[in-house]
């Protein structure tokens, strides 16, 4: 069945989004203001009530796609008081000493620290004032009905079926809509568990009300073993990230006791033991997290149903995108059903062919910056081939970018980037070949002469 709607029926068009998080709140938002009426059904309680869930954030780094995305919708200008400028990285060594990495060639090109709960209030309030909108907390999506068109979602211990004109999946990694949503189909799922876990701690503001380390920064402690990462916040405080193998020596499973956990610290952090004083007291209280990543096909039924966000494509947070991503998709599908106004299923076909072949390559570039981050950031090799990158950018600034420039500061589809770094590494590695077999040549002639 084909719907066949146009922007002044819209208001006839109920839809249902399940899940309502970053991407579900945007695109209520963003229908909203296109004239649909839309009902979002969240399985949690208010976050502006109940408060965020602590512990398992990961602190979100706003980028160009996602500053794109808030931009469209008109929130921009109120996005980015919340955030805090991170001009690049300060790698901090095992001995103290910290070497600061630029992000780009330029002021421009930074990153910005975000707080998730302050972002998902700001997108909860706004979609909440928009007049087709309803937000319905506290309900907990149960099953499909792709014949009768109607979900069924449970409350407070009641069961209620809602018709819907068409469903948007946006609830996450353990996303219950997908699986509904590929019953009966042709579909592959993916998922991947990193061996490591993650788990939050605060690094407090000085007294103060300062910050006691660079607070315009990303701070990263690469170790082969494990791996710390920090976001500024706007108080001055900073989350820090710890990444840990689940098992085995120095792991999650292995540090549980006082003496083990300050051991593991002075063995891999020993400058951040100072600064943590309720080190032991935050640890024993922050829950671990997993990491996974996710890739799956399709991403659409007909036209009633379509994922967007985590429900389609998680992927590690080593590269920053999860977000970015996710509202990038939001852009994308917006942008499919104004293309085709009056066959949302070729919508939905084309926002797939247009964005999953990226977010597949998204989730191998996410397991590669993993790497870089823990092994390759302290690396005189890797460090002289950003610095190239860079004064290459600066000479040819239309025709030579680094990969994490295109990924993090344009809005290239990461493919298309990916495909771009993999010519210019050869283009590289064709000179670096040059070069050697001139000096090679010389020196032979040189020994002959």
């Amino acid at each position: 069945m084909t719907a066949k709607i146009d922007a002044a029926n819209a208001a006839a068009q109920r839809v249902a989004i399940v899940g309502g998080g970053l991407a579900g709140s945007l695109l209520a938002l963003a229908l909203a203001e296109r004239g649909y009426r839309v009902d979002v059904f969240e399985r949690r309680s208010d976050p502006r009530v109940a408060g965020a869930e602590s512990g398992r954030s990961i602190n979100l780094g706003l980028s160009k796609r996602g500053i794109q995305a808030l931009t469209e919708v008109g929130l921009i200008d109120m996005a980015m008081p919340l955030t805090v400028v991170m001009r690049g990285r300060v790698i901090h060594a095992p001995h103290g000493h910290t070497r600061f990495q630029p992000y780009g060639k330029d002021r421009g090109e930074v990153l910005y620290s975000i707080d998730r709960s302050e972002l998902i209030r700001l997108l909860l309030d706004r979609a909440e004032r928009q007049p087709g909108v309803t937000l319905h907390f506290d309900h907990r999506f149960v099953s499909a009905d792709k014949v009768a068109r109607e979900l069924t979602l449970e409350s407070g211990g009641e069961t209620r079926r809602i018709a819907a004109d068409w469903v948007i999946c946006a609830d996450g990694a353990f996303s219950r809509c997908r699986p509904e949503m590929q019953r009966g189909l042709r579909a592959d799922f993916h998922r991947e568990y990193l061996e490591w876990g993650y788990k939050e701690l605060t690094l407090a503001a000085g007294p103060d009300g300062e910050s006691v380390i660079d607070l315009t920064a990303l701070h990263v402690w690469p170790r082969a073993h494990c791996l710390f990462v920090s976001h500024p916040n706007r108080d001055g405080s900073h989350t820090l990230t710890l990444f840990l193998p689940h098992e085995g020596p120095d792991s999650f499973a292995t540090t549980n006791t006082p003496e083990e956990i300050r051991a593991l610290f002075q063995k891999y952090f020993p400058d951040l033991l100072p600064m943590l004083p309720a080190l032991v007291e935050q640890w024993t209280s922050r829950p671990t997290g997993s990491l996974l990543t996710t890739k799956t096909a399709p991403w659409r039924f007909e036209d009633w149903m379509v994922l967007v966000g985590d429900s389609a494509h998680a992927v590690y947070p080593f590269y920053g995108q999860g977000m970015n991503s996710a509202f990038e998709d939001c852009s994308a599908l917006l942008a499919a059903l104004k293309a085709h106004p009056g066959d949302r299923a070729a919508a939905f076909a084309a926002y797939e062919n247009a964005r999953r072949p990226h977010t597949d390559v998204l989730m191998e570039l996410s397991k590669a910056n993993f790497v870089e981050l823990r092994q390759k950031v302290s690396s005189p090799w890797f460090l002289a081939r950003k610095r190239l990158d860079v004064l290459l950018n600066r000479l040819l600034p239309g025709m030579w970018l680094p990969i994490y420039t295109m990924v993090s500061h344009t809005t290239m589809p990461y493919a298309e980037a990916l495909a771009r770094a993999r010519r210019q590494d050869r283009i590289l590695g064709a000179v670096a070949t040059g070069l050697v077999l001139a000096i090679g040549g010389g020196l032979w002639w040189g020994l002959r002469a």
